[in-house]
Formats: structure tokens, sequence, C-alpha cells
């Protein structure tokens, strides 16, 4: 039998605000308690003026970090990018500046601003966030463009009641089909069944919604109270995915056919990993590519799995996972620890990025000890993807007198990853490293390190030009985001820098864009964030 993970209390813990760049979402409890904030006595009402949930004090930006920004120039930044983003980190860093309670740029409705943010973060895989957003707004002070966010919103949370208390509003603005269905969904959740059959019926003959996406909301409509509705589900036919059938299906907990995910974006997949009516078993492909986004946080991955270890629903494979796991944590021995690691890793050589979330904590609680380069070079990959960066500089003494495979991924890690310049950087190890491990990462490496100012400004240029890309800005963005940069704009960099990694895959994204998005990080004073960036560049390219 699997044995449960141990709980988070008994695991390592490091004070992540202070460590690095802020991983963790919030939790349940934090979450509740933004919420509270906003209980407030009747008829009043929260200013449009300055909206979010995520204060300077906790890990927030600070108001006025879009600058003197046109409101609208921004929300097109937001519309036209592309996400889920490259990097797992830069998704992180902009979540922090969605969330963070910011001044309504000039030239937009505060309602408008928190619609565009929240729009991004439902792309993002951030569906939980995105609820917060709207939430943060009066419902009588939404516009169209926020009521169809938060369609969206409640779909992707699977939580179909929260639209009932935008309903009538939604209707007088919107021909939206959806909230036509809520004349229907609203009161058979409220127990009402003469008025939703009544309403849904309506419906049908004026063909509102048809075929699956019909049959979804007559479901919804059978769950309520004295209903006598009994619906089949069938996806023959149906030839994608879309937020309506996610988020009715869900909430039923009828399974989607993996080919419809397909046909979806990876944040669906997201969304997927935090819906409260499936089982933990049924989560797991969601859980993964949100630990893969930054959806979840490692705590937040290693309780997922505990969970799913509890329930007793994982199978063979998935199971021997969980048990490495519950090793890696709790293990006797240091050699014990890291050989369940590897398991975790897989590919030793080029280890699976989620298993590397997976063991972050586990690998900063390690002491250290005689391990191989490769080894040594994943511990440090692991601890980086959750910010453990003050952990990694005990692993310097190893790396100074490693050699062979996986020496040079260490020694790059410690340089662009670590606090402080932790390890020689000279041309020499430089060229041995691009020799060792190729091109692709060598010039992923000279970005980082020339964005950190790790490297002489003349020499970072020049190591640039002989690898084929160029340190000066040559494009529209890279001088915005220097621009944003020179300013102190963090909340610009942060969706700039987004902006820049509109790409699936690392091996597509040019090296001046790295350098780009490193430099006016580590300028604007958010070098945590720029150098977990650069170690997940060196890790993943």
């Amino acid at each position: 039998m699997v044995q449960p993970l141990p709980p988070p209390a008994a695991l390592p813990e490091e004070n992540a605000a202070a460590n690095a760049a802020g991983e963790e979402a919030l939790s349940e409890e934090e979450i509740a308690a933004q919420k509270a904030r906003y209980d407030l006595p009747e008829g009043a009402h929260r200013s449009l003026d300055r909206i979010g949930v995520l204060t300077p004090g906790r890990l927030g930006f600070a108001p006025d970090d879009f600058g003197n920004q046109p409101g609208q120039f921004l929300a097109a930044l937001m519309k036209e990018t592309r996400a889920p983003v490259t990097s797992r980190w830069a998704s992180i860093l902009l979540r922090r500046a969605l969330l963070s309670e910011t001044d309504t740029p000039r030239g937009i409705n505060g309602a408008d601003w928190v619609a565009e943010r929240a729009w991004l973060l439902l792309r993002m895989g951030e569906a939980d966030s995105a609820r917060l957003l709207v939430q943060s707004v009066d419902s009588d002070r939404f516009t169209p463009r926020l009521y169809a966010v938060a369609m969206q919103t409640y779909l992707a949370t699977a939580d179909p009641a929260g639209l009932c208390p935008l309903s009538a509003g939604a209707l007088r603005t919107s021909k939206e089909p959806g909230w036509d269905m809520t004349r229907a969904i609203c009161p058979a959740l409220s127990g009402d069944q003469g008025s939703a059959s009544g309403a849904l019926n309506q419906a049908q003959r004026r063909g509102v919604v048809r075929g699956i996406d019909y049959r979804l909301a007559e479901k919804v409509v059978g769950t309520g109270f004295n209903a006598r509705r009994s619906v089949k589900i069938e996806w023959d036919g149906v030839d994608r995915l879309t937020a309506w059938r996610f988020g009715l299906a869900t909430a039923l907990n009828v399974e989607i056919p993996d080919a419809l995910y397909a046909t979806a974006g990876q944040h669906v997949r997201a969304w997927e990993a935090r819906a409260p009516a499936l089982s933990a078993a049924r989560r797991l492909p969601g859980a993964e590519v949100a630990a893969r986004l930054g959806v979840f946080s490692n705590k937040a991955l290693v309780g997922f799995y505990s969970q799913l270890g509890a329930d007793g629903d994982a199978d063979g494979e998935v199971a021997d996972r969980i048990e490495a796991l519950r090793t890696a944590y709790t293990a006797g021995s240091v050699g014990d620890r890291v050989r369940a690691m590897r398991t975790l890793w897989r590919d030793n050589g080029r280890p699976d990025y989620v298993g590397l979330i997976a063991t972050a904590r586990a690998a900063a609680a390690l002491p250290v000890t005689q391990v191989d380069a490769r080894d040594a070079a994943n511990l440090v990959a692991a601890m980086l993807t959750a910010g453990y960066d003050r952990s990694t500089l005990r692993w310097t003494s190893v790396a100074r007198q490693a050699d062979g495979d996986g020496a040079g991924i260490l020694w790059a890690l410690l340089a662009a990853g670590a606090p402080t310049v932790a390890v020689d950087i000279s041309d020499s190890r430089l060229s041995s490293f691009i020799d060792e491990e190729g091109e692709a990462k060598g010039r992923m490496l000279i970005a980082a390190l020339a964005g950190l100012s790790r490297m002489d400004a003349q020499k970072a240029a020049a190591l640039a030009q002989d690898n084929g890309f160029q340190l000066a800005p040559a494009s529209r963005w890279a001088r915005a985001i220097g621009q944003a940069a020179a300013r102190g704009e963090k909340g610009s960099v942060a969706l700039l820098a987004a902006v820049g990694m509109q790409t699936a895959e690392w091996s597509r994204l040019p090296p001046g864009h790295l350098y780009h998005i490193i430099a006016a990080l580590h300028r604007v004073g958010l070098d945590p964030e720029a150098r977990m960036i650069a170690a997940e560049a060196i890790t993943r390219a």
C-alpha cells in the first residue's frame, strides 16, 4: 500500500518571500482573507480607481507600477498576448502583476481594466486568480466586457452557480447565449423547478443553444432540487471543447474525452487541476500541466500527490511515483532520497520538469553530500524551480570540484541562479560549457549572465555576436521593455516580459529576448525573478 505523503508541516520550509520570488499561489485561507476585505456595508461601493487583491505587503506590486501608460495600450497588450507563455517563472511573475492592487490606468474604465487582467489570467490557466479579480468589482458596476469575462471565469472554475448573482444585470446588456441559459440554470439551483423547466423549454424552442450545449444545461437543471430530468451526455460528433462544455461537464463530474482536451490549449488542463467536483485521479493530467505552467507551486503539487495517494485511486506507475516522492522527503539516508528523486526525474540527463518541481523542497533540505555532477545539477535545478536560491549556495563547493557529465550544467545554474556570484565566470569556463552542452544552452547562458550584469558589458556583446545574436535592442518590443525598466515600472516590465515569451517551446525563444527580459527585471529590482527565469532557461532550453 502506498503510504500518504507527510503533511505540509513536516516538509522542509524556507522563507519563500525572502528567499526568492513568491512562487507560492494564495492558499484557501489567504483567498478567504482577501475576500473578507470586500465585505462592505449595504450601499457601500468599492472604488474602481485601484483594484486588486495583492498589496505590497503580500508580494504585490506598488499601485503605480504600470506607470503612466495609457489603459488602452496595456489592455491591447493583454488581449494580444498568446498565453500560456514560455517560462513558468515569467507566468508566476505576471500573475503577481495582474493580481496586484494597482491604479487603474488613464483612458480605461476600471471594470474593463479588471476584465482584461482576468481574461489574460484565464488564458494562463489561472482560473481561481481570475475569479478573485472578477469578484473585486461590485456587480452593479460591471461593463459588457466584464460580464463576458465573468461568464468565462465561472465556467473555467466549474462554478455555474457563480453566474447567478450576475444574471439579471448581464441579461440587460448581453446577448450571449450562456446568459440566456442562466434563466433556466439559476432557478433550478435554487429549487424553483417550475421556472427552470419553463425557461429551458423556451430556450429549446428558440434554439438558444443546441446539441451538447443544450444537453449539458439540461443536465445542470436536472441536478436542482425536486428535479425529475435524467440526461445522458454523449460526446459523439462533438469536435471541440469550449468553456461552456468544460465548465458544465466538469461541474457535473461528466468525463471529457482526452481527444477533446487536445482541441483546447494547455490552460484548460490547468483549469481542470483545481476543479472541486473531480477526484484527484481525474485531475492528475491537469495538475501536472498546472505545475509546469506555474499555476501549481511545489507545495500545491506535493499536496496534490498526497491527496491522490491517500485516496488510493492511483494506478501502478503513478502509485510508484507517489511512493518515490514520499521517500524523497522522508527516507533516513541521503542515498535513498537521491535515488527516489532520480525516479521522479525519469531521464537524469534531461530531467522531467514536473519531477524537478515536485522534489524542490526535498532537494533544498538535503545536506551537501558526495553525489555525481549530474545528480548535483538536478538537485540545484529542482531547488530553483521553487525559488530556493539560497540553498543552492551550499553546493558551490561541489561545483568547483565536479567534472564529467552534468558538471557544466551545475556550474551554469549556479552562475546564473545563485543570489550572489558564487562560481568563477571566466571566458574559458564559458567556452567549455558551450562545447559540452551545445550552442542553444550556451546562447541562453550568455544572455542570462549579460542581463544580470554578471559579465563585462563589452565582453558580453562580443560573445553574443560570436554566437549568432545581439544584445542591442532591435525591435519595438525590446525598446519598450527597456524604456519601461528605465522608468521603474515593474508591472509594465512583467507584462512586456510575457509579450516577449509567446512561444510554447524554449528552443524557439530568441536568446536576445531572454537578455532583454532578464536585464529589464534586474534593472527594476526583480532580480530573484530574473535569476529564476535564467535558471529555467538553462534547464529547459
